[in-house]
Parts: structure tokens; sequence; C-alpha cells
């Protein structure tokens, strides 16, 4: 493969703790290597001088594959406007879409960006097999896909028979049978109470017709994954996503990791796109802040992460979530379109266009919420920067979300366009705080990596790591980013050279080279007593509750493209 030498760059690489010293990196094999083991006859030379150099970034949570997202695809047909970009073979393929981008948009979007790992956070089991088919179509990036368990009616069934280690096994295979990375949890038991109630419930109300209620559901589903010794334990949307006065059930979500008993190091509970959880209040017109309460609570707890879903303002967005009570709630106040599914026993779906306003009461107080989680926190090693991609904005604005952490001046600028009443109401103005690119890197690059337990590989350019690399067209010895923060928005919006696996894919500032990623799977140990066990349960369940065969419903290697598994030793016993 080809050897680069990376030199003179402005290295940001925060688990190896490089605070953006000038420094060679090298690349053979696709891996990062000491510079003495390159053939400088035969290498590529990359003078990066005045540059800054990151590992690639990692998206860990992002709708870019599945059904729901190729139905948000249909129902926008506005979002293409303005937005094809014709092929350039052989070096890209055609792009479109703009809150829904096309799949080869996606991985250029991201390759462009300088990401070059990105999670799909919430697939069906059963319609899973769609959600391969795209993430294979999906250039450049890695994959991994979270699947959806919480109000799966056999996941129910075996936390009411309370038996954790035969619940435990039923994820072991299904992790491994429809080839995702961790488990997500979505309004916990609210679709089985969506199908029979036609509403959603809080987190200590009890699910019809089983004597549960969500707080069981999460308890149960953390400590299996305990169990398991999974990299990312598990992955919570809180009940009464999206009304006011949600952010006691947040709390109360982020409370519940103190009663998990912690078998493994990595953290207990990450709490996913808070802003959406985040309202203070009893109605729209009342409606506050809870940031400073959840980073206060973030910051008493070291055992739960969190990702933003920072609102965009200004910009179209298409909300797509397994939150189907939600989205019927979201679509009487927006009288637009609205679609919604259930699917069989897994869970349910509903999309709904938006557009956040930047002089919206509303709209401004959920603006808020994200970017005061992430400056009141103490440790940015447990915080991450997402759009809930469409939900709250596309990852194309993830540049502007860095230039409103890393400088005052940015916030206050936007700040004038926004709605003054809910800014009064609001701790953002008061906030001096401002992050550095250090602080940016570890948010997108080493943290996430740490997360997913990938730190080895992922996030960071140390020897052995996987050559995914980003150099950015900026240089902060000359660059105040804290008052040029327009120079941060530019530079990230494109990166100036992107190196994937070893091979060069964006080149100043286009993509000049279509790769194909990995797709990461996890595979955790079953004891061969357990598997028994379960398969005598499994058969029934499948003949009542499916309707395809449990044979069928597997996911076999060969329909993974580049198929990455993960052997998981667990701590399943009988």
């Amino acid at each position: 493969m080809t050897e680069i030498l990376i030199k003179n760059g402005i290295v940001f690489d925060p688990l190896n703790n490089i605070r953006g010293e000038v420094m060679d990196i090298a690349v053979k094999d696709g891996k990062i290597v000491d510079p003495s083991e390159i053939d400088l006859s035969k290498a590529i030379v990359i003078d990066a001088k005045n540059k800054v150099v990151m590992a690639g970034g990692i998206d860990i949570h992002s709708h870019i594959a599945g059904p729901k997202v190729n139905i948000g695809r249909l129902m926008r047909p506005e979002d293409h406007y303005l937005t094809n970009k014709p092929h350039a073979l052989p070096y890209r393929r055609a792009e479109t879409g703009l809150t829904v981008p096309n799949v080869f948009r996606i991985g250029y979007g991201y390759a462009r960006l300088g990401y070059t790992f990105v999670v799909e956070p919430a697939t069906p089991p059963i319609k899973t097999r769609h959600t391969h088919h795209e993430l294979n179509s999906i250039p450049i990036i890695d994959k991994a896909a979270y699947v959806l368990v919480d109000s799966n009616w056999i996941t129910l069934d075996l936390i009411a028979k309370n038996d954790r280690d035969l619940l435990a096994t039923y994820f072991a295979w299904l992790l491994y049978t429809t080839k995702t990375y961790a488990l997500k949890l979505v309004d916990p038991g609210s679709d089985f109470a969506w199908v029979y109630k036609g509403r959603g419930i809080d987190i200590d109300e009890q699910i019809p017709f089983y004597n549960l209620t969500p707080r069981d559901i999460i308890k149960s589903i953390a400590e299996a994954s305990q169990l398991l010794n999974i990299p990312h334990k598990v992955h919570i949307h809180c009940n009464r996503l999206g009304y006011p006065g949600n952010y006691i059930t947040t709390l109360k979500t982020m409370n519940l990791s103190s009663s998990i008993t912690k078998l493994s190091p990595s953290y207990i509970l990450h709490v996913t796109h808070v802003q959406f959880t985040g309202y203070k209040g009893d109605s729209w017109a009342t409606l506050e802040s809870g940031g400073e309460d959840i980073a206060r609570e973030l910051n008493r707890n070291p055992d739960v992460t969190l990702d933003l879903g920072q609102v965009i303002p200004g910009r179209p967005a298409t909300t797509m979530t397994a939150d189907a009570p939600f989205e019927f709630v979201l679509y009487h106040l927006t009288r637009w379109k609205w679609y919604s599914t259930d699917t069989e026993v897994d869970s349910a779906a509903g999309i709904v266009p938006y557009r956040y306003r930047k002089k919206s009461y509303v709209n401004t107080i959920q603006w808020v919420i994200g970017l005061e989680i992430a400056l009141l926190a103490n440790d940015p090693w447990r915080v991450f920067i997402t759009t809930d991609h469409p939900n709250a904005g596309t990852f194309l604005d993830y540049p502007k979300i860095f230039s409103w952490l890393v400088s005052r001046k940015a916030r206050e600028d936007i700040m004038k366009e926004m709605n003054q009443r809910a800014l009064k109401r609001s701790a953002l103005p008061s906030i001096d705080k401002e992050y550095t690119l250090y602080d940016i890197a570890v948010m997108t690059r080493a943290a996430p990596a740490k997360l997913l337990g990938l730190e080895k590989v992922k996030g960071h350019l140390g020897i052995g790591a996987d050559a995914d690399i980003a150099i950015y067209d900026i240089n902060p010895f000359e660059v105040d980013i804290s008052k040029n923060y327009e120079a941060v928005i530019k530079a990230f919006s494109r990166a100036w050279l992107v190196i994937k696996s070893g091979e060069i894919v964006v080149k100043d500032y286009e993509v000049v080279n279509t790769v194909y990623g990995k797709t990461y799977y996890v595979k955790p140990e079953i004891p061969e007593d357990l598997e028994k066990e379960l398969v005598k349960i499994l058969e029934p369940k499948f003949k009542e509750y499916y309707t395809i065969s449990l044979e069928n419903f597997v996911i076999k290697e060969h329909e993974i493209k580049k198929p990455a598994e993960m052997m998981i030793r667990t701590a399943l016993r009988r």
C-alpha cells in the first residue's frame, strides 16, 4: 500500500497528550508507523506546515441508513433542489439531498469534514438488513449501528420473567445476528404503550399488560449490557422527549447509573441528544433551559456520558426517530407532513420535516440548551458533539458548533439574531468559557473512540492506529480562534486533506478517491447451555410474533461489504 509522510503538521492528539506540537506523522500499510519506517524514495510527502493535523473524526450518533432514512428522502423532494452534484467518475458518485442526503453525499460529506467513522443510532432488528444495504453503499467512512431493544416484545417478555442471564443472552444473540454494535433505547417502553394507548409514557408509568415501568426496562438492559461487557453499553433516548418539563425525566434517567453494578471500566449510561430532553417549564409558553441542572448532574456523576443534539438555527431539518408518540405530537404542532409506522414487534418510527427559526422563542431555548450543557460540563471527555442528524440540523453544520464552543464572540454574534426574551431566561449569555482545538479533538476524536472501545485503533495518531487522518488549513499559532471564529468555520467545513485507511481520499478540499470503509459489530460469547435455552424460547416466539422465520432473520457475514467483527468475552454463566 501507499507510504505517506506528513511533515511539519500542528498535531492535536489527546489520546497521546499531544497539544498542538509540530511533528511528522508516517503512514504505511494503512497504519500509522514511526517515520523511520518510511522509504522516502517511494513515499508521498505532504507538507502540512501551518496546518492542523487530527485523527479522523468520529460521530457516535447520526441517522444515515435504514428504512426511516429512506422514507425521509421520499418525503423531502424539496430537499434536493439546488443540491444535486453530478458524478465525477472515477473519483465520486452523484450526490443529492440536504437534510436527508443520498448515501454518496453522506460518505463524501463526512469525508470532506475530516470524519472517518459514523454510527447509525437506531435500527429495528427486523429492518436491519435494509440498514446494512445502505451502510454498504456509503463510501469512505467506517460504520456501525445500534439495535433497538427497549419496546421489543421478546425483550419485555424476558424482563418480566426476571431472568437477567437469559435476557443478556438474547441481547448477545441479537447483536451478533443483526451485526450491530450496541443496545439502543428510545423512549423506553413507549412504543408498546403507543400501540395500545396511543401515547407515550414517563419513566415511572406502567406499561400496558406488563408489570413494568421504563425505569425497570432501563435498569434491566443496563445490567444485561454489563454482563455482556460490550464496549458501548446502552445508548438512551429518554422518555418524554420533546415535552416541557422533561429535564426531570432526564435527571432521573442519569441517576439510574448509581443503582447498576459496574462490571467493566467503561461508562454505564449514555444519554443521547440531550437538548431534546432538557426542557424546563410546564408549557411551551413557559419553556426554559434545564441545561444548568443537567450539566450539574453530569459533573456529579462520572458514569454517565451524553451528546448534544445541537440545534442549528435558520436551517431546515427532518426529524426522524423511533419515538413515534413524539412525532405524532410534533405533526400536530407543524401541520405539514407526517410519516408513522410500527415495525412488527421491534419498534416504531415517525418522521416530520421541521425548520428551526432564529426568532422563535422555543427554538432559541432549544439552541441554548445544548451549548449550556457543553460549556458548563467539567469533563469534555464525556460530552459529544452531535446534531442528531438530521433532527436538530445536518452533520454538515458541525463547524458552526465548533465555533460556538471555541468563541464567545461567535455566540454573541448569533445571539443578536435570536429571540431576546428567550435569551433572558438562559444562562448562556453569561458564560465566558471557550474551548480549545485540543478540546474539539477530544470531543470529536479521542472521546468517541474511547466511548466505543476503539481507542487502540481509532481516534488518535499514535503508532499502530488506523491511518485515518484529517488536515485542516488553519494555523492556531497565528489565528486567534476566539476572535476569528469565521476561520474555524471555514477550515473545518472543508478539510484540506483526508487519509482513510492509508489512502488519500480528499485532496485540496475535494474528494479524489472513493474507497469503502468497514462495518463494525460485536460478537459476545454465549455459553452453550444458555444458547440452547434461548433457542427453545426464540423458535416459538418467532412463530408467534414475526412474519419471517428465525432462520431468515439472521444476517450473514457475507451480507456485510467489509465486516469488522469484535469478539467480546462476557460474564455470562449459568
